[in-house]
């Protein structure tokens, strides 16, 4: 046989088999591409602060880095006191300590919602509003901005329904008069409970869309999963998943509300924290629902408060760290905080837990790039994961472009790429 040529192998089915099978499957090759479109390949923000509307400020986001950094003088003002406090191993807790300093006074906040829901207590919210939509405007055109800002409106229950309509109308209003839509923009629909209700925000923001002349789809928005029914509904069926569909690509996110959803179940609020049993139901609910569509999930928030004397912060500390670790092994890469005194344990946690498998994943990576073999053999899909980890390391700040690319060999071009795949290379086989 010549160079070049292949020798011919037997086969018994007709060309028209093939054709036929996916001429039968064209539809379902639709839907697979409409519904499970696979994550967005943009950052995610490790957790989400919520500032009332009445208390937001120009000076917020740095007012929490310095209440944060002050935390840690006063009760962590070393790497060792930090990892004796929390469990940091020798190896991590210079550079942890290091990195959550330096995370504190460079980007203390990654994701900022000016709340108009729960934690507002303003007499006016027209006016907190529209200062929300300035000051948002002006963060961004000055870099001073959170990489993600928004607002969290009330819900589309008929009791408060209009003026969550108004202040939204209000704040996004605002932001075009002051020069158009950030990229970071993120709005929270609270309280769901039924899919017309996603429906209902879907039309809000198309009409906004509309009398703006923005391209449809611009505006997309979080949402937020804190009712039994959002869970389950009347006729047994899971409603989380139709809730992601109604929203007809805009959803972005869905929000674990702890206790809201813990109050609504009836757990008592002693008990309403995020590794509650009802909890971890409902995140795996949202989870499930959310796998392959795009849609991110973030757990909720713990309201232990690290203030007072130095032992009570500490124990604070310790829970919150031991919260965020834990969801964090359970693939909830995003939470909320709730005092600028979360934020050093927030990222002392995430830190510690893309360092400490940073090694090992990029040597997994490095030589499934290189079909190196090794002792554990990883397929596309685990290629995905090891990516995703590093890459989600590298956006944090827990781990530097530099020391990723001498360990695995590869730019962040080639993490992009083995981090979101093209849809059926997750079925291949590795040559």
């Amino acid at each position: 046989m010549g160079m070049g040529q292949q020798e011919k192998v037997a086969t018994s089915l007709a060309g028209a088999v093939s054709e036929g099978i996916s001429a039968s499957l064209a539809t379902v090759d639709a839907e697979l591409a409409r519904r499970y479109p696979g994550d967005p390949g943009t950052r995610q923000p490790v957790h989400t602060v919520y500032v009332p509307g009445n208390v937001f400020a120009a000076d917020t986001i740095r007012t929490w880095g310095d209440a944060a950094l002050t935390a840690l003088d006063e009760h962590a003002p070393d790497a060792a006191t930090l990892a004796r406090v929390l469990g940091l191993s020798d190896e991590l807790a210079e550079p942890v300590y290091t990195r959550v300093r330096a995370k504190l006074e460079r980007e203390p906040i990654e994701d900022l919602r000016v709340d108009f829901e729960d934690g507002y207590a303003g007499r006016d919210e027209d006016a907190d509003a529209a200062r929300a939509a300035r000051l948002i405007s002006e963060a961004y055109e000055q870099g001073t901005a959170a990489p993600y800002m928004g607002i969290r409106m009330k819900c589309m229950e008929a009791a408060v329904r209009d003026r969550g309509i108004r202040t939204l109308d209000i704040f996004l209003t605002g932001l075009m008069e002051a020069g158009g839509l950030p990229g970071g923009l993120v709005l929270t629909l609270p309280k769901v409970t039924y899919t017309e209700q996603v429906s209902a925000m879907v039309r809000l923001v198309e009409e906004f869309e509309k009398a703006r002349g923005l391209e449809n789809g611009r505006i997309g928005f979080e949402i937020q999963i804190e009712t039994s029914q959002s869970i389950l509904g009347p006729d047994g069926t899971a409603t989380v998943a139709r809730m992601i569909d109604a929203a007809e690509g805009r959803a972005t996110g869905l929000h674990y509300g702890t206790f809201d959803y813990s109050a609504c179940l009836g757990v008592s609020a002693a008990h309403q924290a995020s590794d509650h049993p009802a909890a971890d139901h409902a995140k795996a609910v949202m989870q499930v629902a959310a796998a392959g569509t795009g849609v991110r999930v973030s757990d909720g928030s713990t309201n232990v408060l690290p203030v007072g004397p130095t032992e009570k912060v500490h124990d604070a500390w310790r829970l919150h760290y031991g919260l965020t670790r834990r969801a964090l092994a359970r693939a909830y890469y995003q939470g909320w905080d709730m005092h600028p005194g979360h934020l050093p344990t927030r990222y002392a946690a995430v830190f510690a837990f893309y360092r400490e498998g940073f090694e090992q994943a990029a040597a997994r990576l490095a030589a499934y790039a290189n079909h190196a073999g090794g002792d554990v053999m990883d397929e596309p899909a685990t290629a995905k994961a090891l990516s995703s980890y590093l890459l989600r390391g590298i956006d944090c700040g827990a781990l530097d472009t530099e020391e990723v690319a001498r360990l695995t060999g590869l730019t962040r071009a080639d993490l992009d790429g083995f981090a979101a795949p093209r849809r059926g290379e997750l079925t291949a086989t590795a040559e």
